[in-house]
């Protein structure tokens, strides 16, 4: 990813030379877009990579995990879901195998410990919140809840969003057309529509170095692991992720777990509206909504990945990663090392997407590491 393409505004130019330094390197091969927006301005538009412009939509995975979070604490805030209501309440096939406890607060901090199925998800299932809603339902628990958090990687959306459609008629989807995507203009979709599909941009997988591929090898992913059970990689036949992301059945339904469609740009633009005014229209979330969802309920070990790590409520507390955020940023990362959030203290809200998976980026890409703090000091020089 030799050239760099875009427009940054005045102050930002540092910005652009990271930028310019990773297209030359760890994301050279399969290109990569760079959006971030202060206080409602876009004032970095990046893009570089054989095939991708700034128009170009790419698979962001489990930054739809962020787009759910932000329409359940929109629903929080008028008071229509409750943190600590029973999920068996809205959804009363739900309390089967002692889950009849599990309350929404620890669904959206993942601490259920409802991970996955057992025997797998089918690729049909997979890609469908309702029939994951459905499996998991009769599911017994991983561990007892409430004891622990892992991240509940292919099925968090499912469960929330049967929460949400239980409790509002309406799916999540719907809403966040409704309510997000559509006043503020968003070129992110939960459900993209078949016409922009030639926009679309295929997710590359990985390729590892030789000291990554004998990483891998030396560390084989054991079937009936929690790792194994909550990425579906115990499925038969056995869940690719990359195939999972290009799906045009995917595209369509967007589980929400991960099937969001969508450019840097779009979803700098949904956290805009998060971190502060956004097109003269107030935050979306009040502060003591965004306080909460902020707020850490997890932290320590994570039962599935076995890395130290936070979560608060359906987003991930960035500070916890890049320590020159502010401690109420929020966002979520997604499969291939993109990022995304939203840091109201410093009126930021910050999207990578790269089109190839890099090695055990989900996280986020080790390049998110030099971008962010450039990004941080640009703004806070002005």
């Amino acid at each position: 990813m030799s050239d760099v393409h875009g427009t940054v505004e005045p102050g930002f130019e540092s910005v652009r030379e990271v930028f310019a330094e990773i297209a030359a390197d760890e994301a050279r091969d399969g290109g990569a877009q760079l959006a971030v927006h202060h206080h409602g301005r876009l004032v970095v538009d990046l893009w570089g990579g054989d095939g991708v412009d700034g128009d170009s939509l790419l698979a962001l995975y489990s930054s739809s995990k962020g787009a759910l979070a932000l329409v359940t604490a929109l629903l929080v805030q008028e008071g229509v879901l409750d943190l600590d209501r029973e999920v068996a309440s809205w959804w009363p096939e739900f309390a089967a195998e002692g889950k009849e406890g599990i309350t929404l607060r620890q669904l959206l901090s993942h601490r259920a410990g409802l991970i996955g199925a057992d025997g797998g998800l089918s690729p049909e299932e997979a890609s469908d919140d309702r029939l994951i809603a459905a499996r998991l339902a009769g599911q017994r628990p991983f561990w007892e809840p409430g004891t622990g958090h892992g991240y509940h990687a292919v099925v968090f959306g499912s469960l929330v969003g049967e929460v949400v459609l239980r409790a509002t008629g309406r799916t999540v989807h719907e809403l966040f057309e409704e309510r997000v995507r559509a006043p503020y203009d968003l070129d992110y979709y939960l459900g993209l529509p078949e016409e922009l599909e030639p926009r679309f941009r295929t997710a590359l997988p990985m390729r590892p170095t030789p000291a990554q591929q004998a990483f891998l090898a030396e560390n084989p992913l054991k079937p009936d692991s929690l790792t194994a059970i909550a990425f579906n990689a115990h499925a038969e036949p056995p869940f690719d992720l990359v195939a999972y992301g290009n799906s045009r059945t995917v595209h369509a339904k967007s589980p929400l777990s991960g099937g969001g469609v969508g450019t840097a740009r779009g979803l700098s633009r949904m956290y805009a509206a998060v971190a502060g005014e956004l097109d003269g229209r107030a935050p979306l979330l009040a502060p003591g909504t965004l306080a909460e969802f902020a707020r850490i309920h997890s932290r320590g070990t994570d039962l599935v990945t076995g890395s130290e790590n936070a979560f608060g409520l359906g987003f991930v507390p960035l500070a916890t990663r890049h320590p020159s955020l502010g401690p109420g940023a929020i966002g979520h990362s997604g499969a291939p090392g993109s990022q995304a959030f939203a840091d109201p203290a410093t009126g930021l809200a910050y999207s990578y997407a790269r089109r190839r998976f890099g090695f055990m980026s989900g996280p986020g890409a080790p390049e998110n590491d030099r971008l962010i703090p450039a990004v941080v000091e640009a703004a806070a020089g002005l």
